[in-house]
C-alpha cells in the first residue's frame, strides 16, 4: 500500500483527521461504515458519485502508522475529485480506520494472531448478496444528500469487488455507468480450476463447496457460502445490461482468457455498450510480473486515468 508523506502525531486518530468524511447508517441491525473522498472545499457541492467496490481482504478503509496514511485506494483519487464525490464502505465486523501496527499479513484485521480468522462479524455477512443489497441500500440514503448528483452514478469494482459492483447494476436502474476491473464474468469457480493442477481434485472439492452452499465455516479461508455466491456467473447480468460498461483485466491473470471469452460472446450477443481494455505483461492487481503483491501505483494510476478518459466520454 502506498504510504503518503503527510506525517501524524503516533496516536488513535480518525477518518476527519485525514481528510475524509465518515457516515454510518443502519443495514439489517447492522452498522455500516463508508467515508466519502471530496475535493478539499467543495464537499457540499453536488456531483455524482463514484461508488468503489474494493477486493475480497477484511482490511480497514484508512490505515495510517508513525510515519504517515496508507493509501485508500490503490490508485491516485486526485484527478477523480474534481467531477466525483468518491464513495467506499467498509468490510462487515472491520474497523474503519486503524493503525497499521495491530492488522495481520496483507493489512487484514484479524480476531488473534494465532490462527489469523478474521471477526465472526465479517465471515458471517462476507457474501455476494449481502453486499449487493448493503451497497445499494446505501447509495438509497446518499442520493438522498443535496450534494450527490441523481442524473449521474458510477459504480467501479475490482477483483472481488467486479462481481458485486455487476450485480448491484443489474438490480439498480439509478447506476448509469459501470467500470467492471479485474474480475471474471464466469465466477470464482474459474479460479479454483486454473489453481489445481489436478482438475479432478479441484470438481470433488468444487462438489463439496456446492454441498455446503449455506454453509459459514470459521476457519483462515473464506467459508463454502463466500466460495459458492462468488462463484455464481455475472455473465447474464452483464449481457442484460444496457447502460455504458467498461471492462478492464490484465493478459497475464489466470483469469484473462474469460475475460477474452466473455469479449466473444458481447460481440456474438452484439452488444454495443462494452468497452475492454486488456494490459499486456500484467497480473493480477495490475502487477508485472514477477512482482510482490504490493500495488504497483505506477500501473494503477495508468489505469485509473483510463477509466477517467472513458468517463469523460460517456458521462456527458
Amino acid at each position: 500500500m502506498l504510504l503518503i508523506s503527510k506525517k501524524y502525531a503516533f496516536s488513535q486518530k480518525t477518518t476527519e483527521d485525514f481528510g475524509y468524511r465518515h457516515l454510518s447508517y443502519k443495514f439489517q441491525d447492522d452498522r455500516v461504515d463508508l467515508i466519502i473522498i471530496s475535493k478539499p472545499g467543495e464537499e457540499k457541492i453536488e456531483k455524482p458519485l463514484f461508488f468503489f467496490c474494493q477486493g475480497s481482504l477484511p482490511r480497514p478503509l484508512v490505515i495510517y502508522n508513525e510515519k504517515g496514511l496508507f493509501g485508500v485506494l490503490p490508485f491516485n483519487e486526485s484527478p477523480f475529485l474534481k467531477a466525483y464525490h468518491i464513495i467506499i464502505v467498509g468490510k462487515p465486523g472491520v474497523p474503519v480506520i486503524s493503525n497499521a501496527t495491530v492488522l495481520g499479513k496483507d493489512f487484514m484485521y484479524l480476531k488473534n494472531d494465532k490462527n489469523e480468522a478474521p471477526p465472526k462479524g465479517y465471515t458471517d455477512r462476507n457474501y455476494l448478496d449481502y453486499y449487493v443489497f448493503r451497497n445499494n441500500f446505501i447509495l438509497k440514503q446518499l442520493l438522498k444528500e443535496r450534494w450527490a448528483a441523481k442524473s449521474k452514478l458510477v459504480v467501479c469494482g475490482h477483483s472481488e469487488g467486479s462481481s458485486i459492483a455487476a450485480k448491484m447494476a443489474f438490480l439498480n436502474p439509478k447506476i448509469t455507468q459501470l467500470i467492471y476491473s479485474g474480475g471474471n464474468p464466469f465466477g470464482k469457480i474459474t479460479a479454483i480450476l486454473s489453481n489445481y493442477e489436478d482438475k479432478q481434485e479441484a470438481i470433488h472439492y468444487w462438489e463439496k463447496v456446492v454441498e455446503n452452499a449455506n454453509t459459514i465455516n470459521y476457519d483462515k479461508g473464506e467459508s463454502y457460502k463466500a466460495i459458492y455466491s462468488f462463484s455464481l456467473s455475472q455473465r447474464e447480468h452483464l449481457l442484460k445490461l444496457n447502460i455504458p460498461i467498461l471492462i478492464t483485466y490484465d493478459l497475464k491473470d489466470t483469469e484473462a482468457t474469460y475475460n477474452s471469452l466473455f469479449q466473444a460472446e458481447a460481440i456474438r450477443e452484439r452488444k454495443r455498450n462494452f468497452r475492454f481494455m486488456a494490459y499486456p505483461g500484467l497480473a493480477h492487481d495490475f502487477l508485472s510480473v514477477n512482482e510482490e503483491s504490493a500495488p504497483n501505483y505506477e500501473n494503477w494510476n495508468k489505469v485509473a486515468k483510463d477509466w477517467l478518459v472513458w468517463l469523460n466520454v460517456k458521462v456527458k
